[in-house]
């Protein structure tokens, strides 16, 4: 007897009709480096990855380096992973999309300090002042080169945006300096600064740094967005989309992480207990 095929050919139809499952959104990601990223996923850029994932219906993974020198030749050249999160608008190694947010280089000082908001304050020359530095001198971040033009060196104490990766997040020691009063003021990036302070045991104020002379040619505010490959423009703009369908939503992650922005009215932010 000929067996009945019918149902075995409904089972088939019915997986042939099932779509194949999205591949995965590979994120290029600092496993230690809030407020940005960690490998426990509580960083802003962590849940703005698990917004663009819901909104194109694909799982997130990860690829972890260090966010130090190499870090997109290691991980997005290298087709470890498909995009970095966070990154300055318009950077070459990488294609960016329209900017999701626009923050500053900011001041950080003790909530009871002294309220400076400019270089060209004169209590720049006397209180110690600490700046995050990439290398060795003074000449490598915005603040930095802004002191050295205005000849406030003997007073500064860099703070290296890479730090001691043995301990957590790294870069926030240069706000813990001000909590723990190891410098007055210090001149940091604006989401690292505003997230630390609002978590600070000392109340600290966080105001951006004031427009200056220095002019375009040392610029304190960036736009930043995410990056793919070069070749990957289609991809490009499949994320503008997401970043428009979703903007109330990214808004309110941005302000959940104190970061500071100069995109949207700007005003004071205090943080303490």
């Amino acid at each position: 007897m000929r067996p009945n095929l019918l149902p075995l050919l409904a089972i088939f139809a019915i997986g042939a009709m099932t779509p194949a499952p999205k591949p995965a959104l590979r994120v290029c990601a600092d496993p230690n480096n809030l407020p940005y990223s960690n490998s426990r996923h509580e960083g802003f850029e962590d849940k703005l990855a698990t917004i663009v994932g819901r909104d194109l219906g694909r799982p997130v993974e990860y690829f972890y380096w260090a966010q130090r020198r190499g870090f997109v030749r290691n991980t997005l050249k290298a087709g470890k992973c498909d995009v970095i999160m966070g990154i300055a608008a318009g950077v070459g190694p990488v294609v960016t999309t329209q900017p999701y947010y626009r923050s500053t280089y900011v001041f950080v000082s003790r909530a009871t300090a002294p309220d400076i908001r400019s270089l060209d304050d004169p209590r720049m020359h006397k209180v110690t002042v600490g700046v995050q530095l990439i290398g060795d001198d003074f000449s490598n971040t915005p603040p930095a080169t802004g002191l050295t033009r205005r000849g406030i060196v003997r007073n500064v104490r860099g703070y290296t945006i890479f730090g001691d990766y043995r301990e957590p997040n790294p870069p926030s020691r240069i706000v813990r300096a001000v909590e723990r009063g190891e410098v007055d003021v210090a001149l940091a990036w604006g989401p690292l600064a505003g997230y630390f302070a609002k978590r600070s045991p000392v109340p600290l104020r966080v105001v951006p740094i004031a427009p200056t002379a220095d002019g375009p040619s040392l610029p304190y505010t960036f736009d930043i967005s995410m990056g793919v490959r070069h070749g990957d423009e289609a991809f490009r703009d499949t994320l503008n989309q997401v970043i428009a369908r979703h903007r109330p939503e990214i808004d309110r992650l941005l302000a959940s992480y104190g970061v500071p922005r100069v995109d949207a009215a700007t005003t004071t932010a205090s943080a303490g207990h």
